[in-house]
């Protein structure tokens, strides 16, 4: 097997006692669809960016997710999503930042990567270029799904906000992932979110933004990030792991743990992410008590996590 492919679903305080059986079961069959979409593709000989556009997808689709279906309410009761693809082979990437209605925010950003002059599109702009290029939109009760409806109602009235998958209502997060590497030996990494519950001002975490939550170049790395945004920005997480390996020669594995282990909980920065090499070694380091991930390796060989 030539191929390799890693996953998230978000990081946080995943609480056990909140975690049923019947819950735990939920998030790994959803966990499951994603990583079969991409490795399906993979198998029959497709991209690397095919693959994680294919896995994020069917993460966007599950209402679970904080990302697509699954998003959180913002200050005023809608879902404002945040996307980001990068590949390896050239350092193409597409995102989108603030976007509304739109069903699958992974397909918005990778068509900006594919079908436009640009890196980044926001708000009204980018929904007005998604109609141009037939990106599919869906109305505000596709996006409805009671768990974040009330995870909105508990903060409505207040300028607290709120990350996802957490007992702690200051302290949850929620965005999804994947990374792959290809027959080709090419790697690429997406990301999408909902953001946060309840926020503001049309804030934008890390995911879309390139070199922080999603970075991909064939010479290092692939990583997607799931974490307190705000930190992920500051410590430019991804393109860090990529310049520790690039310029100190660091492996992969000693270069995230750097980054997530030390010099994100320095900062205060909760989280983890999902990274690849061009090698097909795969890493899920996470700071946080959970992280939702699943990874099939260069092996063949499945596996799926929320605890450490």
């Amino acid at each position: 097997m030539s191929h390799a492919i890693a996953l998230h679903g978000g990081a946080g305080t995943i609480a056990p006692e909140l975690l049923t059986p019947e819950l735990e079961k939920a998030y790994l069959h959803g966990l499951d669809l994603a990583i079969y979409a991409g490795n399906k593709i993979l198998l029959a000989n497709g991209t690397a960016t095919e693959a994680v556009a294919a896995a994020v997808i069917e993460l966007e689709n599950y209402p679970l997710f904080n990302a697509g279906k699954g998003a959180v309410f913002n200050h005023v009761g809608k879902h404002e999503m945040d996307a980001a693809i990068m590949q390896g082979i050239d350092l193409m990437a597409g995102t989108v930042a603030g976007v509304k209605n739109i069903k699958n925010p992974i397909l918005l950003a990778q068509a900006v990567m594919t079908q436009s002059a640009h890196v980044m599109m926001a708000g009204d702009g980018a929904e007005a270029f998604a109609k141009s290029v037939g990106i599919e939109f869906a109305d505000d009760d596709y996006f409805y799904t009671e768990q974040r409806y009330k995870q909105w109602l508990d903060l409505k009235d207040s300028s607290n906000y709120q990350l996802d998958h957490s007992a702690n209502p200051g302290n949850k997060m929620g965005t999804v992932g994947a990374v792959a590497l290809d027959s080709f030996g090419n790697i690429a990494a997406a990301t999408s979110t909902g953001g946060m519950t309840n926020k503001q001002f049309g804030r934008i975490g890390d995911s879309p933004v390139i070199g922080a939550g999603t970075y991909a170049n064939n010479h290092t790395c692939a990583i997607s990030c799931t974490g307190h945004g705000e930190l992920f920005l500051r410590a430019v997480v991804a393109y860090d792991i990529s310049c520790l390996m690039e310029y100190k020669g660091l492996s992969l594995k000693e270069a995230c743990n750097i980054v997530v282990m030390d010099k994100l909980v320095k900062i205060g920065g909760e989280g983890g992410l999902v990274a690849i090499d061009a090698k097909g070694n795969i890493e899920m380091p996470f700071n946080s008590e959970g992280m939702y991930r699943a990874s099939i390796n260069m092996a063949g060989e499945k596996t799926f996590g929320i605890y450490k």
